[in-house]
């Protein structure tokens, strides 16, 4: 026989505290420019392209070309949509930092991809070491 009677949920109730404030978080969000939104979500998808390529202190424990070539494209076509949005100050490195993670791809890949046909090079033209 239960312990719980059945006109109780088996689940604690929602505590001030667990709920999130959309209203905050929307006035939050209001409130960051554009160009700090655009870098930062450039600078997660060299962080998480990174980590796929093998290039942390942890190596090949999560190491994924697949992988690291979707974010690696996706980062380009952020970076090449964005050219005109956001200035040479943020695009400068950011350019670098793809260009970097490109060259990685194509030191890390077995079988390297014709030049022009690495992760992003459809947006970024061919990438050589």
């Amino acid at each position: 026989m239960s312990e719980t009677p059945q006109n109780e949920s088996t689940t604690a109730p929602d505590q001030a505290g667990d709920n999130p404030d959309f209203e905050a978080m929307a006035r939050d969000i209001a409130e960051v420019p554009a160009v700090e939104v655009i870098v930062t979500v450039a600078v997660n998808l060299m962080s998480a392209a990174a980590v796929k390529l093998g290039l942390t202190e942890e190596g090949d424990a999560h190491k994924d070309l697949d992988e690291a070539r979707k974010l690696i494209h996706a980062l380009a076509g952020l970076l090449d949509a964005s050219t005109t949005e956001i200035s040479s100050f943020h695009a400068a490195p950011l350019r670098d930092g793809l260009k970097s993670l490109q060259l990685a791809f194509r030191e890390a890949s077995l079988v390297p991809d014709e030049p022009g046909q690495g992760p992003g090079e459809k947006y970024t033209g061919a990438v050589y070491g």
